[in-house]
């Protein structure tokens, strides 16, 4: 298993294991137990905790929905061990802050402070939507990323979302639609879908449009811009109306890029990454 698919993170000395698992990080439910109740014995107190907790015991079980995210069960994944490869229990980001919320420890506070905090912030946010741009912009900058760069990337933001409204309303299903019908548009712009563009960028879990030039933004832009004009104008309803609508708007951006490199004599795509680049993204 790679060094990126298995690491241990640190809470406080203790070791943590985690691995990316389904395009998340999954945690090793006992190691969190034992670090943040300060037990040696965290499959005893687990138990303890799922007989005192029904909603934990739920949660284990079935999984479930909170925070407007899902939760989904714990699951067993393999990691490396003194004794070999091992199943062990893990779970997801979500379901680990569920968990934390059960510990009555001094040592669980920071993880319930930051959870309180994160809750904070987004009703703020919900208040008033600039608050959440600000905070985004001030998180780019402390990155490393030119405040041009991040101007592109936040009107990129906008234009994603006047897409997916669009699809919304025109009865494209959430999730497993969406990123299908992104994949025609990335195909028809760059001729490579996103998963296949996170590969040639070395990318795992990361956000690819937070690895992107540019112009590669630029291009991002003007096929999800032409798609949501094109399924107005066309009005289009369902999937495949959509799909098609996808296909054209992606059309319209691809032909600029290759009108653009044609002219300049360069690709449009590029295999650079903010991390290899050592934060620096071209603007």
């Amino acid at each position: 298993m790679s060094e990126e698919m298995n690491k241990i993170v640190l809470f406080r000395k203790k070791g943590i294991r985690k691995q990316l698992h389904g395009g998340e990080w999954w945690f090793v439910i006992n190691d969190v137990v034992a670090a943040a109740a300060e037990t040696l014995t965290p499959s005893q107190y687990l138990k303890d905790m799922r007989s005192r907790d029904t909603e934990i015991n739920e949660l284990w079980k079935n999984g479930g929905r909170a925070w407007g995210g899902q939760i989904a069960p714990p699951t067993e994944l393999v990691f490396d061990t003194p004794a070999g490869k091992r199943k062990i229990k893990c779970w997801n980001t979500e379901g680990i802050f569920r968990l934390i919320q059960s510990i009555p420890s001094k040592k669980a506070e920071p993880f319930k402070r930051w959870l309180a905090k994160v809750g904070y912030e987004r009703i703020q946010e919900i208040e008033n939507p600039e608050l959440a741009q600000k905070r985004m912009k001030m998180i780019y900058r402390l990155k490393g990323y030119s405040d041009a760069w991040i101007e592109r990337r936040v009107r990129g933001i906008a234009i994603r979302d006047e897409l997916t409204d669009e699809w919304q309303k025109r009865g494209v299903e959430e999730q497993r639609e969406y990123a299908i019908l992104t994949a025609e548009i990335s195909k028809a712009t760059f001729g490579i879908t996103p998963s296949e563009y996170k590969k040639l960028k070395g990318l795992q879990r990361e956000n690819l449009r937070d690895h992107m030039n540019d112009l590669e933004l630029l291009f991002t832009q003007l096929g999800e811009a032409a798609t949501t004009e094109i399924a107005r104008t066309d009005e289009a309803q369902g999937f495949d109306e959509n799909a098609d609508a996808a296909k054209r708007g992606g059309a319209v951006a691809g032909k600029a890029r290759k009108d653009l490199e044609a002219q300049t004599k360069r690709k449009v795509v590029s295999s650079e990454n903010y991390k290899n680049s050592k934060g620096k993204i071209e603007s």
